[in-house]
């Protein structure tokens, strides 16, 4: 444990330093001055991120000349790397104003001269036992963000890339709240004329949700391959969900999503529709889209779950957006006015993805953050059955 020790007076550095010797502490450093402090901070770094400095107690001398002991400290707090650094005032100052101001300036303790030694003694041992906890924690949260980290780039890779294809193109727009992500995105191209495009939003925020989203993932992959329709892999969805049940039944793990299959040869588009928010086809020039609206309860909350498909037709330039909740989050409004301006937004934008980036990534207006996913599929001219 290394202390600093910060003192104008040589004889106060002295007996300090003495007093801690015959205690068995032998790491010191000596400071005559606050300027001289803040060097020695700066060549004691640690370069590996996880503790701020070597350093784990100063011993603050409240009264030096230049920069005095509070300014010192506010200095302190304001460097990323020292603020938690536990700092004990050293004063002969009685003022119980000026004490109060130093322990506001960020110190956690204070000792007064005459220093008598078991006093100083405790309250060093004190402030090494948050320095420890602090260091503790500081390394736990490290490495829960490498962690984070890691899991981040394993669920970005689960998600599809762009499609530009001659006949049919699908591209996203995604932006998670947090280090991890419940909101999902998937599509599988079956043979040269069909398609299949899931969104999918597990409910919460956090860790939880984004396991649950991975999960959804993974029976997503096999599901769009092997059982392709609407009807049959939300059926499987929700029996893999209702799985996840069984420790406790205070704790439900469920989502909303929609998916769409897509016939180009035979123009027409099927979807199934489990508590999210509509799907929206946009006719050529025509501001009013049809709502691939909501046909069955949510994923994952109910043994059985009747799940109802519906068929609409798709002609060469229709455009389709599918999307989550979060992507209202910049309008104003109720749920209804909010999907009214959405509606506006997306006819105006046609093919400028710019405006649908900036969309994504702007504050949402009640200020609260959530996931935020928008994928959109356009039939290409030839790429769909024609009108007769």
């Amino acid at each position: 444990m290394a202390v600093l020790i910060v003192d104008d007076n040589a004889m106060n550095v002295m007996v300090i330093q003495e007093m801690l010797k015959r205690e068995g502490y032998d790491d010191f450093l000596i400071a005559y001055s606050a300027e001289e402090m803040f060097e020695l901070l700066k060549t004691h770094q640690e370069g590996n991120g996880i503790v701020a400095t070597k350093i784990d107690l100063i011993l603050l001398d409240l009264m030096m000349p230049t920069m005095d002991g509070i300014e010192a400290c506010r200095k302190l707090q304001t460097y990323h790397n020292y603020k938690d650094i536990p700092v004990i005032m050293v004063t002969a100052i009685g003022d119980s104003r000026k004490l109060a101001e130093a322990l506001d300036a960020g110190a956690i303790d204070f000792v007064t001269k005459p220093i008598n030694k078991t006093e100083l003694l405790a309250r060093i041992r004190s402030a090494l036992k948050l320095k420890r906890e602090l260091d503790w924690h500081k390394e736990r949260d490290f490495r829960m963000r490498q962690e984070l980290l890691l899991a981040r780039q394993v669920q970005e890779s689960v998600l599809p890339d762009r499609v530009e294809d001659s006949d049919f193109r699908i591209n996203a727009f995604f932006q998670a709240s947090e280090e991890l992500a419940g909101d999902l995105y998937a599509w599988h191209r079956l043979d040269n004329n069909r398609w299949s495009i899931a969104v999918i939003d597990a409910m919460g925020h956090g860790i939880s949700s984004s396991l649950v989203s991975m999960f959804i993932a993974s029976i997503l992959k096999e599901s769009m391959r092997t059982l392709w329709s609407p009807q049959r892999v939300f059926t499987e969805l929700n029996r893999r969900l209702m799985g996840l049940q069984w420790e406790n039944e205070l704790t439900h793990y469920y989502c909303t999503g929609i998916y769409v299959t897509v016939d180009l040869e035979l123009g027409k588009l099927e979807y199934a529709n489990a508590g999210h928010p509509s799907g929206l086809l946009y006719r050529v020039e025509d501001p009013e889209p049809e709502k691939l609206t909501v046909s069955s309860a949510p994923l994952g909350m109910f043994d059985t779950l009747e799940i109802v498909t519906r068929t609409l037709n798709l002609l060469p330039g229709d455009k389709l957006y599918l999307f989550t909740d979060g992507i209202l989050g910049p309008f104003q409004g109720d749920d209804e006015a909010q999907m009214e301006q959405l509606i506006a937004f997306l006819h105006q934008a046609k093919d400028d993805e710019t405006s649908v980036e900036q969309l994504i990534t702007c504050k949402p207006i009640d200020g609260r953050s959530d996931d935020r996913c928008l994928v959109k599929a356009e039939v290409m001219p030839g790429g769909g059955k024609r009108e007769d």
